[in-house]
């Protein structure tokens, strides 16, 4: 959306945002080689890049339909396609676009040209077009299915395939003459694809749907990388390999590879998981809705509830090592352990405030912060939690320490606070966002990390002097973050999403 461009230069590891030139949403985009490409959406948008994406151009489109997709063949030699049966077709580079009459009023999602003359477009109701002379004719094809397709790609003349809704894939042989059903094993919307050769393609769709097929489909393998669709609101890292995230209706994933893959692991709660702690890459504690505890001694292979004492929701947990920990939440709720959970003891703090996030550095020392500027501090294990003196009334969500007299929190309106002296004294640093701040983990006195919505994510290195904001490829809100190392951060979302990345030093 707003015109996102994203560039990589190194397979995907990283992705830098270009300056498109234009709010417009960008629907499709076409690359014949490493710089020279077009991309067109909303509005009639299109643009334009002969170096890579350092400079994007506007080009002149004559509609203001919004293109839904677009193919190049050459430098000079596009098309576009939209609704209402438009194609728009240009000879020169896109300095001319003229409209082609294509002999169909349905919507077109998808085109592929393979050269100057041979192209294939196609949208809703089955429709399939096909053209042998550069768009001067459009001819119908028969594609056996009414369902819409949202995507076509040909790897030479003859060769192609066609997806869309339900799962839908379309593969021929003989450039359209026949197209045959193939089997995708997915009933989601497939939006995208891509053929190489003769057999290798792959398609993507809804909620994270990635096929692969090796073999010019004739089996077409599942390869989504989504492991779930709910949201997720915590995730913990013990060491650079093992982390995990819970979330909504009991979701619990589990990573050993640093995020590489994550695996789904069973909790026994459909309730709301609100925050996870892990002390080692074994032993972890998860919170949450209705007082929810669950303790897990095996890396998650088994997930234990533990009896709270309390029906409020605990919005955040955190464990010292294996036995010492604390979860708060709802109403000013406060519950520590010394035992791993076997007992949790509820303690006074600041009743009727929601705390929302809590560090403990050791088996005495710990700090909570929540609504309205609270932030509460304990050196004594939590026998007694003393109000400090947070100078605002803004409502605070997370808090990170290092050590016992090193910590950040976050919270409304973007605002930072730091103490270097176990919170008897809190100064606000510049976040340059006046957004809600989510999240905060610091590994070092350094270097830390905070995520916030809109997919904000900021990155410090001098303990918070200087924040700089991050690029993320996601405008979806962030709930919590995980850092490992001064390069290494794990941030958690909105509607399932991860992102993982190594920070640049």
């Amino acid at each position: 959306m707003n015109g996102t461009i994203l560039r990589t230069t190194d397979g995907g590891r990283h992705w830098i945002s270009q300056t498109s030139g234009t709010t417009d949403a960008l629907l499709a985009v076409s690359f014949i080689d490493a710089n020279t490409g077009t991309a067109v959406g909303e509005n009639g948008v299109i643009v334009t890049t002969t170096d890579g994406g350092a400079n994007w151009m506007s080009q002149v489109s004559g509609t203001t339909n919004n293109l839904n997709a677009v193919s190049f063949s050459d430098a000079n030699n596009g098309a576009a396609v939209s609704w209402y049966g438009l194609i728009i077709r240009t000879t020169d580079g896109g300095a001319h676009w003229v409209s082609q009459r294509s002999g169909t009023s349905e919507f077109l999602y998808g085109v592929s040209f393979t050269d100057a003359n041979n192209g294939t477009a196609v949208g809703e109701d089955g429709t399939i077009l096909r053209t042998t002379n550069g768009g001067a004719r459009w001819s119908h094809q028969a594609s056996g299915t009414t369902n819409f397709l949202w995507g076509v790609s040909f790897s030479d003349t003859n060769n192609g395939i066609a997806v869309g809704e339900a799962g839908t894939i379309l593969r021929t042989t003989d450039a359209g003459q026949t197209w045959v059903s193939q089997a995708s094993g997915t009933s989601n919307g497939l939006v995208g694809a891509s053929l190489i050769g003769t057999n290798a393609g792959a398609a993507v769709g809804s909620l994270g749907e990635i096929v692969h097929t090796t073999n010019g489909g004739t089996r077409w393998v599942n390869q989504s990388s989504a492991v779930t669709m709910l949201s997720l609101e915590d995730v913990s890292f013990s060491d650079v390999n093992n982390g995990t995230a819970v979330g909504d209706s009991g979701t619990i994933l589990h990573t050993t590879d640093a995020g590489r893959t994550w695996v789904s692991q069973t909790s026994s709660t459909t309730n709301t998981l609100l925050g996870v702690s892990f002390s080692d890459a074994n032993t972890g504690t998860a919170v949450g809705e209705f007082g929810t505890i669950l303790r897990t001694s095996d890396g998650g292979k088994n997930w234990v509830p533990q009896h709270s004492g309390t029906g409020a929701d605990l919005w955040a947990v955190d464990f010292a090592d294996a036995n010492h920990g604390t979860a708060v939440g709802y109403g000013g709720t406060i519950l520590t352990t010394v035992d791993g959970g076997d007992n949790w003891v509820s303690q006074p703090g600041a009743p009727y405030v929601p705390l929302t996030g809590v560090s403990r550095t050791d088996a005495t020392t710990g700090t909570i912060v929540g609504g309205a500027g609270v932030i509460l501090r304990t050196t004594d294990g939590g026998n007694a939690w003393i109000q400090q003196t947070s100078g605002t009334l803004y409502d605070l969500t997370r808090v990170s320490f290092t050590d016992t007299n090193t910590g950040t929190t976050v919270g409304q309106f973007g605002i930072i606070l730091r103490t270097t002296d176990g919170g008897n004294n809190w100064v606000p640093q510049q976040s340059g966002t006046p957004e809600l701040l989510t999240g905060v983990s610091f590994t070092d006195a350094n270097h830390g990390m905070i995520c916030g919505v809109f997919g904000i994510i900021l990155r410090t290195t001098d303990g918070g002097e200087n924040w700089v904001s991050e690029t993320t490829p996601t405008d979806y809100d962030l709930s919590r973050i995980s850092c490992t190392g001064a390069n290494n951060g794990t941030a958690v979302g909105y509607g399932g999403s991860i992102f993982r990345r190594e920070a640049v030093r």
